[in-house]
């Protein structure tokens, strides 16, 4: 009875975290805030009065979360809306975060009398933007591809350094070697990076060359490829958050086989892991100590908003030809969530004085800014006047292999913007050794004659050998972008 309850109890926690998420969505609202007020409805000063104060138990699962979370944003991750903007993510991940660190703890010395160990610990908790928040939030704003790949990389990667300046100023009560600290710093950044794509691109030619028996064991294979990323950087001294997220990118943006079952399926566990991170991080939370820290907060929280981060971003993306419209809404879009709840919970597992206040100002932080960025996302975006620079959606191509045949079944799906549409078979000069083997319309299948005309919503089987699959996919798209006369257009596909 005891294990039933509990059941019962997770099964409608999750069922009304998933009915969060859309009043949330209508809100334009992070759905961390609805977690966390999840998690403080049923802590021990709610109804149901469930007492968890385990601080080393709760960053133990928080970090597990993020690393989940992180796999999902980067199987999910578009490689060539991102590319072009890697340069300047690295910059901003790394360069932009310090200057955000040592600006916020010059603030919080002078403003409110902090202890220097007290400040740089708040200013480097505070530093990384959070990749469930931008991923949720970002993601439905018809933004340029290079801008959204720089918030993407940037909320991917910006977490690896803090994680290493957090751990050393909890670690140590003097001030560190500021050289050792780059040192150090530099190793694990460049070591997580190549475990991460090693991992990733192995593991992706593993996949493809090898017919697992069901499909559903691919998407399990991706997620644990991401994650021993992640354990394989650690045991190495290196960067476990850069290894996974950079693994999951490689793994997310190869020609693996059910690649969108793969996506779906990291995207369900990436949901479930931020449930529970948030729900989790709002039972810990001591709703009677929060009010004492709502000034301190907001003075902390303004400076970082109106302060650190724009300065932070202005010279973190000197001589990238960002516009100022770029840069402003870049600023905005700095959105912090469980990412410096969870390394919070870091000074409070090794005793450092005070690390309840840091926790309370941090939670007080999130919540309060969460509510005011997170809604006027869409105004700011338009004051800036950006808006999306991709025409057209891309097709959605799903890979069966086929062994004995050494090739694979795609399913293609035609977007309702699609050029394709009108387009007849014969036109699509596919390559040899692919071919249109059947046409679902409307839920009635028929193999297709060279003359048939293509239709928005119609899903193609298309055949193809391993040597021509590229090509055949890089055609698809380019009559897709520009129709069947897309070669006059200079389009390739690619």
């Amino acid at each position: 009875m005891h294990l039933d309850i509990w059941l019962l109890l997770g099964a409608a926690l999750v069922l009304c975290a998933i009915i969060a998420v859309r009043l949330s969505h209508k809100a334009g609202l992070p759905t961390l805030l609805a977690y966390m007020a999840l998690g403080l409805f049923i802590g021990e000063s709610g109804p149901l009065h469930i007492h968890f104060d385990d601080a080393e138990l709760a960053e133990t699962l928080g970090l597990a979360a993020l690393v989940l979370i992180l796999a999902e944003g980067g199987i999910t991750t578009d490689w060539r809306r991102m590319k072009p903007a890697v340069p300047v993510a690295v910059s901003v991940s790394v360069l932009g975060t310090l200057i955000s660190i040592g600006i916020v703890a010059a603030a919080c010395i002078w403003l409110l009398g902090m202890d220097w160990r007290f400040a740089f610990l708040l200013g480097a908790v505070l530093a990384p933007t959070d990749a469930a928040a931008v991923f949720s939030v970002l993601r439905r704003l018809p933004l340029p591809s290079r801008l959204m790949g720089l918030l993407e990389g940037e909320s991917g990667m910006n977490d690896a350094p803090v994680v290493i300046i957090v751990i050393t100023l909890s670690a140590h009560s003097t001030a560190p070697n500021l050289a050792e600290l780059l040192g150090v710093m530099v190793y694990e950044l460049v070591a997580g990076a190549v475990i991460g794509i090693a991992i990733g691109w192995l593991g992706a030619q593993g996949l493809r060359r090898i017919a697992l028996p069901a499909s559903g064991l691919y998407p399990i294979a991706v997620m644990s490829l991401a994650v021993g990323a992640y354990a394989s950087a650690s045991m190495l001294h290196a960067s476990g958050f850069l290894a996974v997220y950079v693994g999951a990118v490689v793994l997310g943006n190869s020609r693996l086989p059910h690649r969108p079952a793969t996506r779906g399926f990291a995207e369900g566990v990436g949901w479930l892991a931020q449930i529970g991170l948030f729900v989790m991080l709002g039972l810990l939370a001591d709703p009677g100590e929060l009010p004492a820290q709502i000034l301190p907060a907001l003075i902390v929280g303004s400076v970082l908003l109106l302060v650190a981060r724009p300065v932070s971003i202005v010279l973190s993306t000197i001589g990238f030809k960002l516009t100022w419209g770029e840069k402003l809404f870049t600023s905005w879009a700095g959105l912090r969530g469980a990412v410096p709840i969870v390394l919070a919970t870091i000074p409070m597992v090794a005793d450092i004085p005070n690390a309840d206040r840091l926790f309370a100002i941090v939670f007080n932080i999130v919540v309060l800014f969460t509510l005011l960025q997170g809604p006027t996302l869409p105004l700011v975006a338009r004051w800036c006047r950006l808006s999306s620079d991709e025409p057209t959606r891309e097709l959605d191509v799903e890979a069966a292999p086929l062994e004995e045949l050494h090739a694979d079944l795609l399913e293609v799906r035609i977007p309702p913007d699609s050029m394709l549409s009108g387009v007849e078979i014969f036109e699509l000069r596919l390559p040899p050794g692919a071919s249109i083997t059947l046409i679902v319309r409307e839920g009635t299948s028929f193999v297709p004659e060279p003359t048939t005309p293509l239709q928005s919503g119609d899903t193609l089987l298309v055949v193809t050998t391993d040597a021509v699959r590229e090509a055949a996919e890089r055609r698809l798209r380019a009559v897709s972008r520009k129709g069947k006369l897309a070669g006059w257009f200079g389009e390739t596909g690619t």
